[in-house]
C-alpha cells in the first residue's frame, strides 16, 4: 500500500502543518511521496529529512530580524521574503538543513509552482533541496510582495495562486490512501478578490491575472470535493479544530507557537483514527 500527503500552503499559518508533521514523525507515520506547496513546501521538507521542531525553531528565532521578512527587503529587493537570508543562510548555515537523510527517506516530494505565462501549475520533484532551492522559493514567493522567480527560463510565483491544495496531483501519482493537511478550519471559503489590483499588478500577464482571480472558485470546489472524499473514507483529513488568529507574515513568536501546538494537538487527538485509515496496528509506536 501506498501512502501520499497533500500540503496546503499559508504562510505561517503553516507553522500549523509542522506541529502535525512533527508529532507524525514521533509516531513513526511512513509516507510514500509528498505535494506540497507554498509554506507546506517549505516546513514540510523538514518531515522528509526528519528534522522535528526545525521550522518552528528558525522561524520563532528570526521572525522579528530584519534580514528574514521585512518592509525593508520588500523596498529593497522587491520581496518581503528575503531571498538571501531565508533560503540561502539560514539552511546552508544557521539552521542546516540535513540532505543527506532527506534523500534517505525514499519520499517522492513535489512542490507546486504557478508558471506566470500560462496561469497553470507545475509540479517539480525535488531531489536536491540545496541544488533546487530556486523551486522552493518559487513555491513560496506570495503575489503582490514577491518577485516573479526565474526557473529553467520561465517566470514562476506562488504555486497556491494556481493550485491551492494539489490532492488532484496526488490521486495521478496512485497513491492508494492520501493524507491532506490543511491550515484552515472546516467552515473556511476564500472569498472574491481585488480584481482591480490585479489588474494593475499583473498587466503583462494575462494568464496569470484570470489564474488570481479565480482561485477563490478553485480552492472553494477543492475543499468540497476534499470533505465529500473524506466523508466517504477516501482521504484522511487533518484540518484545524479552531480559528487562530494569525496574519499570514505573522511576526510575534508567541502565535507561531500557538499555531504550532494546535497542529500537535490536532495530531494527537486524530493519531489512533489516522492509523486505522492507514491499516497500521493502534498501538502508539513511542516507547
Amino acid at each position: 500500500m501506498s501512502v501520499g500527503m497533500v500540503l496546503e500552503g499559508g504562510g505561517m499559518r503553516g507553522l500549523y502543518t509542522a506541529g502535525v508533521l512533527d508529532t507524525l514523525i514521533d509516531e513513526e507515520i511512513q509516507i510514500d511521496g509528498m505535494v506540497t506547496v507554498s509554506a507546506g513546501a517549505l516546513f514540510g521538507i523538514n518531515f522528509a529529512s526528519k528534522q522535528k521542531g526545525r521550522a518552528l525553531r528558525y522561524n520563532k528565532m528570526y521572525i522579528r530580524d530584519k534580514r528574514y521578512i521585512s518592509l525593508r527587503s520588500f523596498l529593497k529587493t522587491g520581496d518581503i521574503v528575503n531571498k538571501d537570508f531565508a533560503f540561502y543562510t539560514i539552511p546552508f548555515s544557521l539552521d542546516i538543513f540535513d540532505e543527506k537523510t532527506f534523500k534517505q527517506s525514499g519520499i517522492d516530494f513535489y512542490v507546486t509552482v504557478t508558471n506566470m505565462e500560462t496561469g497553470k501549475p507545475e509540479y517539480v520533484l525535488i531531489t536536491e533541496p540545496l541544488k533546487q532551492m530556486e523551486a522552493l522559493r518559487a513555491s513560496g514567493s506570495m503575489p503582490f510582495v514577491s518577485q516573479p522567480v526565474i526557473h529553467k527560463g520561465s517566470n514562476y510565483l506562488d504555486g497556491g495562486a494556481s493550485d491551492s491544495i494539489p490532492i488532484k496531483k496526488a490521486r495521478t501519482l496512485g497513491y492508494d490512501k492520501n493524507i491532506v493537511i490543511l491550515t484552515q478550519p472546516l467552515d473556511y471559503r476564500k472569498t472574491k478578490p481585488n480584481n482591480f489590483m490585479i489588474d494593475r499588478w499583473y498587466k503583462n500577464y494575462p494568464a496569470f491575472k484570470n489564474t488570481l482571480k479565480n482561485r477563490y472558485k478553485n480552492y472553494n470546489n477543492t475543499i468540497e470535493k476534499i470533505i465529500e472524499d473524506e466523508q466517504s473514507g477516501n482521504t484522511f483529513v487533518i484540518r484545524p479544530s479552531e480559528t487562530i488568529p494569525i496574519k499570514r507574515l505573522e511576526r510575534d513568536p508567541a502565535k507561531l507557537q500557538v499555531m504550532y501546538d494546535l497542529g500537535v494537538k490536532d495530531a494527537e487527538k486524530q493519531i489512533l483514527e489516522l492509523k486505522s485509515y492507514l491499516n497500521l496496528s493502534l498501538l502508539s509506536n513511542k516507547n
